[in-house]
């Protein structure tokens, strides 16, 4: 079993564990023995329990990542990369509804979780060929993120087996964000536009409702997730 597999099995382990018992009771340690993993091992690769998230995260990106489309509207290209990494949250989504439920109970959580998934949407842009890099690129990454957590309040309820509510509101989000991106982008004449320009402008972050608040982790904030436990 290589590394990735490792963190892989026990990750899906924890997931599966928060699902039947509560997020309150995992642990690296509990979920490697539900899944018959060397417990040295685990204390090596997850020092921690925010490791699990950090790691879920890191697989959740991949999966968003890996196969997406490269060509097209950049509209088009992030429709499919965030609803590639709605698909990975679906394949735990017992587990994922179960720590969302949670993140009310565990403050830090959820100052983790929102640090985290910003950078994810760098992520996503710079795979859909749109710069996530300095102010201009933290705007649109808060702007995308505005677009994902649309897309999370119809996933929490979305029962479908296909994701259609899902995919709807993710569809409507970027739609929205493109005709305001529209308003404060100087276009060119007709025969010179690039269908492909980046549409998320910086004014999409006042403007794209609603976007959940966002506080950054203080220094040292991985340093205390040892003490989550």
């Amino acid at each position: 079993m290589t590394g990735e597999e490792f963190d892989a099995a026990l990750v899906s382990a924890a997931f599966a564990l928060g699902a039947d018992t509560g997020w309150r009771k995992v642990s690296a340690a509990a979920a490697a023995q539900r899944a018959g993993l060397d417990l040295t091992t685990a204390r090596e690769r997850f020092p921690h329990r925010g490791m699990v998230l950090a790691k879920f995260g890191k697989f959740a990106d991949i999966h968003a990542l890996t196969g997406a489309l490269t060509e097209g509207p950049v509209r088009e290209r992030l429709f499919d990369i965030l609803l590639r990494r709605f698909d990975f949250l679906q394949l735990h989504r017992a587990g994922v509804l179960a720590l969302l439920k949670t993140i009310p109970l565990e403050p830090a959580w959820g100052v983790y979780l929102a640090r985290a998934n910003l950078e994810s949407m760098g992520w996503m842009l710079e795979a859909a060929g749109v710069s996530a890099r300095g102010i201009e690129g933290e705007l649109r990454k808060q702007g995308l993120l505005a677009v994902w957590a649309w897309g999370m309040r119809a996933w929490f309820r979305d029962d479908s087996a296909d994701l259609t509510t899902t995919m709807a509101a993710v569809d409507t989000a970027l739609a929205r964000a493109d005709q305001i991106a529209s308003r404060f982008t100087r276009q060119p004449a007709a025969a010179e536009t690039d269908i492909s320009e980046p549409f998320i402008d910086p004014e999409i972050v006042t403007q794209v409702e609603p976007a959940p608040p966002l506080t950054p982790a203080p220094d040292g904030f991985e340093d205390a997730l040892p003490d989550m436990d």
